[in-house]
């Protein structure tokens, strides 16, 4: 079972999606624009748990991380 789900864009299509790790498909795909796609991917990581990592456009690199799972290191409250 995967512990995290993506939102990146589709250089090709110039579409947003998401994929969780392991997964050899994205859970779902073909999103205008990158706010969609989060919305959409912030729903499944709070249902399942999971950690939401947010690629920039232009490179590809994580920009954004959020936890809504058993988070290992929790900040001080």
């Amino acid at each position: 079972m995967s512990n995290q789900i993506h939102t990146m864009l589709n250089k090709e299509t110039g579409t947003w999606y998401n994929k969780q790790d392991g997964a050899t498909r994205a859970s779902n795909a073909g999103f205008e624009t990158q706010k969609e796609a989060i919305e959409a991917a912030r729903t499944i990581a709070i249902n399942q748990g999971l950690e939401h990592s947010i690629h920039s456009a232009d490179n590809n690199q994580i920009r954004e991380k959020n936890s809504y799972g058993n988070d290992d290191f929790p900040p001080r409250g």
